[in-house]
């Protein structure tokens, strides 16, 4: 027998309702402060901003938890939907009860029924062992649909429940403005405030954003990268009276209900690329994650973490600060951040590495604090040995060029007639470079986060012809509303400001439904 260990089914609800400040839960999963004592927090905490005494909420799956069994002749997900992996039925094995009230299954259904394809997460089987896990076939054509969908569904379920009001703030570097937004748009009970980085993200990325008309939302184009633009942000929360006052919140992957969600993105592709179940111990697969703020990564530790035979391969455009982490030990900032192709991962500061550390680390928050405050103060940590040693033991790295991420679009294409993303491409990578070092017998998943469709100037630099859905060329006929953000201008006081202004507005509208 082949045990994994499990999330306790109710977390999953505490953690959309509570957002990121999770109740310690005592039985087989714990969610904890990183930085701080391990106290209990209320599931309906106002704070929802993803932060804990400084540190973000992390996950704890304990050595002692009693294991369920996933029996070796398991299969019933093989072949089915990533719902069917997510919310699996009460006879299966590794989310037993998931489903326990019938409104949960309900929402998730709502949640996904706007994706394109029928299995919501598809798999390509490409030539030479390529496998393409697509994540994009939600409504804004990127990964990150999958979580939020569920996020803002549960969410609106208890604010509407409990007749309270949420603000959410979040910066995106492209792809996670548009997914929140589509996530939450027209919802009564939440406004949504969205910060990009004018001139750094794609046109589409930012026609998803700017030609949303509804009351509930509002974005800013900042003059500054995906870095500078979550400055104000952090500011924002960092007063934890303005943030219990507007009840504010965040659907970036800081959200822990965001990382729960894509730990399911690594039990589909295990399931999905694994040659038998009928071994024991079960064979490995390996998952090659491209990534910019580690959230899906953070994920995939986790599942590590819980049992689940994979290994996991981290793949970096030349902004690389978890490749080097990984291979040294060097969690430092560059001097600048390098615009690339693969757009939405010109990061530096990939937070969601503070939850890798602490789980590393055997959950040692005194570690994590002083790691994290050392790097907050000087831009610059090396790891110590022993969780260096265990990260890349967890963890191998790549980081990618831009001439490599167009050369392997161009391959893809020429072998397959497949149009992969830059992000997708950095992945992909990867899978070309180990066929000519030393080919492997272990099957690889490579996680695409996005459709090609969304980045038509990589495709097009790369000598190769966009394919464009009708729903995204009709944004080009939409019109746009974004405010500007200057250099000069005041940030965080700009959003304080407009935080206020929207929380009034719902009082208002509030109030008037009351008489």
């Amino acid at each position: 027998m082949q045990t994994l260990r499990t999330l306790d089914p109710p977390v999953i609800t505490r953690a959309i309702q509570a957002g990121n400040r999770l109740p310690a839960n005592p039985g087989h999963h714990r969610s904890l402060p990183g930085r701080g004592p391990h106290s209990r927090q209320s599931p309906h905490h106002p704070t929802r901003a993803g932060r804990h005494l400084g540190g973000l909420v992390l996950s704890y799956v304990s050595p002692e938890s009693p294991p369920h069994v996933l029996p070796c002749g398991w299969r019933v997900v093989l072949g089915k939907s990533v719902l069917s992996t997510f919310l699996t039925s009460k006879d299966q094995a590794v989310f037993p009860n998931m489903v326990w009230y019938p409104f949960f299954q309900d929402l998730i259904h709502q949640g996904f029924s706007r994706f394109r394809h029928r299995e919501v997460v598809h798999l390509s089987r490409l030539r030479n062992g390529l496998n393409v896990l697509e994540l994009w076939h939600g409504a804004t054509y990127a990964f990150k649909d999958l979580s939020l969908c569920c996020t803002a569904q549960l969410l609106q379920y208890f604010l509407e429940k409990r007749k309270k009001h949420v603000t959410v703030v979040v910066g995106t570097s492209g792809d996670t403005g548009s997914a929140a937004i589509e996530s939450v748009q027209g919802a009564k009970n939440v406004d949504i405030i969205v910060l990009l980085p004018k001139g750094h993200c794609t046109k589409i990325q930012e026609l998803q954003m700017t030609t949303v008309w509804k009351e509930n939302v509002r974005v800013f184009a900042v003059e500054g990268n995906s870095d500078e633009l979550d400055k104000p942000i952090k500011a924002v929360f960092e007063d934890v009276a303005f943030v219990k006052k507007h009840n504010l919140m965040s659907l970036n992957s800081i959200n822990w209900s965001r990382v729960l969600v894509q730990m399911a993105h690594h039990f589909f592709a295990y399931f999905q690329c694994v040659p038998s179940l009928d071994v024991h111990p079960l064979p490995p697969v390996e998952v090659v994650v491209p990534t910019g703020a580690a959230g899906n990564l953070a994920a995939g530790c986790i599942a590590q973490r819980m049992g689940l035979p994979i290994r996991l391969v981290t793949a970096v455009n030349c902004n690389d600060i978890i490749h080097r982490t990984v291979q040294h030990g060097d969690f430092s900032l560059s001097e600048t951040i390098k615009p690339t192709l693969a757009s939405a991962m010109d990061i530096q500061v990939p937070y969601n590495m503070e939850r890798i550390f602490w789980l590393l680390s055997d959950c040692n928050s005194q570690v994590t604090r002083a790691l994290m405050e050392q790097f907050e103060r000087t831009q610059s940590v090396h790891l110590p040995k022993e969780l260096q040693s265990k990260l890349s033991a967890a963890v191998t790295s790549e980081s990618v060029s831009d001439e490599t991420i167009t050369q392997t679009m161009v391959r893809c294409w020429e072998e397959n007639q497949y149009l992969l993303c830059p992000h997708s491409a950095v992945a992909v990578s990867y899978h070309y470079q180990k066929l000519h070092r030393q080919p492997s017998s272990t099957p690889r998943c490579c996680l695409a986060p996005a459709s090609a469709a969304k980045f038509q100037e990589a495709v097009l630099t790369a000598g190769l012809t966009p394919e464009i859905p009708s729903e995204i060329l009709a944004l080009e006929r939409k019109e746009t509303r974004c405010t500007l953000m200057r250099k000069s201008d005041d940030w965080m006081l700009m959003l304080r400001d407009t935080i206020e202004d929207m929380s009034q507005q719902w009082r208002d509208r509030f109030l008037n439904a009351a008489e």
